[in-house]
């Protein structure tokens, strides 16, 4: 059946399960023009029955076509699928379907496998799943296949029998997926992932220091459990469920490892053989393993506002599929995850407006579709890194543009009396300490504020439970753009004991940050990113990497380089493990910054 009509969305029985929904999505909205009329394209709602993960279920899909499009006159497709806990019918996924049909696409988006009435368990976008079940949909755009009551697709443009001219894009969870068909599909022309993953054991339980592989990070608690009661809370979303949804009353409705890699998370307890399990699970289910695979031309969209999955997972992806050999750009916007219900900047791709014409970003998505799906090689996709910059008031000054990303290219030194300094040899000697409680003392976010619109409290650490060093006032701007490195080497008599344990949990755990300290004393810590390190062995130096960020230090501020001993947005210390952090000007900390034209 075909309607002209747009569907509103309808409201859940459950709001705060949809308000976790809606954070956890940050879903991408692609509001057409005002001026664009209601008919031009026609909506047909689909159903494609499909095996996926061992189980027979069916796949929920509308399929837009754009007025005139038909057999003898046919136009590429643009394939999407919704964020964590939405469905095809939210307001973001079925715009989608909207703006890209009346830009002449042929637009099929559909909800993901657990999601809305698409049937089967939620997998966590596993390319032998969730792709698999997308390349069934690039199946009926090819006209290999048709829908369950005959609907076929003989008016998709085709590079080849079966292969339709096809691209995707979404965000979050509509963001992996695409990766994840590319792996397993070969025919995909185009993907415009957005704000998602490169590792899901790096986004859930982070460690940023490197040499970790094999080490658990510090588990994200806030985040991985709102994932996991909108999952498992879809009832609430969703009466009458699917059958091929239901797993069991001890995992109901992802599939049995994702439980268990909660569970595991949650005890605190990460013995080797369940520490193996989780992160072979994380890895396999996450582009990190299956990059190799993937030949399809890529814009990377990452937001700097994100503490879900931060721009590192966005630069992990850009470099292995450039260093591959595959097309790649990438773009970071202002908005992601953390505060994703606030709206984004002025002049931004706008969620609430769909701005795709007018905004830096829209504009570089349509040019990517335009380039890959319509063929028009004349057609400038934009520069092959670009930025979102806060400081600018300019709208159309907002991104700066680089053939590559910044490097480490400003290097300050820990001395012994708290300070930051601009050479070794200003490093004065000294040795001061911390020690953690058995509850946080430390405060970067608050999941639960943002949801129930609470304005979260500013980030703080508690004396004696942190240490820092603060840079001189700054003589003139320094502009940060990609992911701060520091060299560290601590002192923990009592975690050098307790490390070698069979149970990873009691190895150290710290927590490292930059704050701009205003000529006011106003400390902000940027995007309220915090870098979390299990430490593989305190008896040696290590390197954090911490979260990407782009920031302008302005002339009269000063850096300050903070290691806490706790943060509650994540599980931190198990005992009290007190640290001592010795400097000299042979033996001391360093911090390195990529700054933007150096």
């Amino acid at each position: 059946m075909e309607v002209r009509v747009s569907r509103r969305v309808p409201r859940s029985r459950a709001p705060l399960a949809l308000a976790l929904g809606a954070a956890l999505a940050v879903p991408l909205a692609l509001t057409p023009p005002a001026t664009a009329a209601d008919d031009a394209y026609t909506v047909t709602p689909l159903k494609f029955t499909v095996r996926a993960g061992g189980r027979t279920c069916a796949i929920d899909a509308d399929l837009y076509r754009p007025a005139g499009v038909d057999r003898e006159h046919p136009a590429p497709a643009v394939l999407g699928t919704n964020g964590f806990g939405g469905s095809k019918s939210d307001g973001s996924t079925d715009t989608i379907g909207k703006a890209f049909a009346r830009r002449g696409y042929v637009s099929l988006v559909y909800s993901g496998l657990g999601f809305g009435r698409s049937g089967c368990l939620v997998s966590l976008d596993d390319p032998a799943i969730d792709g698999a079940a997308a390349t069934r949909l690039v199946d009926f755009l090819g006209g290999k296949r048709a829908a369950d009551d005959g609907t076929t697709a003989d008016f998709v443009t085709r590079d080849a029998p079966g292969d339709p001219r096809v691209g995707m894009i979404g965000g979050s969870y509509g963001g992996a997926v695409q990766l994840a068909t590319a792996a397993v599909d070969h025919r995909l022309d185009a993907l415009v992932p957005m704000i998602t993953w490169n590792d899901l054991a790096y986004s859930l339980a982070p460690n940023n220091a490197t040499g970790s592989r094999g080490v658990p990070g510090v588990f994200k608690w806030q985040w991985t459990n709102g994932f996991y009661l909108v999952g498992e809370g879809q009832p609430l979303l969703q009466p009458s469920l699917d059958p091929s949804r239901i797993n069991s009353l001890a995992c109901l409705h992802f599939v049995t490892e994702a439980c268990r890699t909660v569970h595991t998370l949650n005890s605190g307890s990460y013995p080797a053989d369940r520490t193996a399990e989780l992160l072979a699970f994380a890895h396999r289910v996450s582009p990190a393993s299956y990059l190799h695979r993937v030949d399809t031309p890529t814009l990377l969209i990452q937001g700097q506002a994100d503490t879900l999955f931060n721009l590192n997972e966005a630069t992990a992806t850009y470099r292995t599929l450039k260093a591959q050999g595959t097309p790649v750009k990438m773009i970071w916007q202002s908005w992601g995850h953390s505060g994703g219900l606030t709206g984004p900047a002025a002049g931004e791709f706008d969620l609430s407006r769909g701005n795709l014409d007018t905004s830096y970003v829209g504009r570089r998505v349509l040019a990517w579709f335009d380039r890959h799906l319509r063929k028009q090689t004349h057609v400038d996709t934009g520069p092959a890194f670009a930025y979102y910059r806060d400081w600018i008031t300019d709208p159309d000054r907002t991104y700066a543009t680089a053939g590559h990303l910044p490097a480490l290219g400003r290097t300050l030194y820990l001395s012994g009396d708290g300070t930051l300094v601009d050479h070794r040899g200003k490093v004065a000697r000294g040795s001061r300490g911390y020690t953690n409680w058995l509850t946080p003392t430390s405060h970067s976010e608050s999941l639960l504020s943002g949801l129930i619109g609470l304005q979260d409290s500013p980030p703080r650490d508690t004396e004696g439970t942190y240490q820092a060093w603060t840079s001189a006032p700054l003589e003139r701007p320094l502009d940060v753009v990609g992911a701060p490195r520091a060299t560290l080497k601590v002192v923990s008599p009592k975690a050098a004991r307790t490390q070698n344990s069979a149970d990873a949990a009691d190895k150290l755990v710290l927590f490292a940050k930059l704050y701009d300290v205003a000529p006011d004393g106003t400390r902000t810590l940027v995007r309220r990113l915090v870098a979390p390190v299990r430490v593989p062995d305190v008896t040696k130096s290590f390197t954090v990497t911490l979260p990407g960020i782009v920031h302008r230090y302005d002339r009269g501020h000063r850096l300050r380089f903070v290691i806490a001993a706790s943060d509650d947005a994540y599980f931190g210390n198990r005992g009290i493990k007190p640290v001592t952090v010795i400097s000299g000007p042979r033996n001391t900390g360093v911090l390195r910054l990529p700054v933007a034209g150096s």
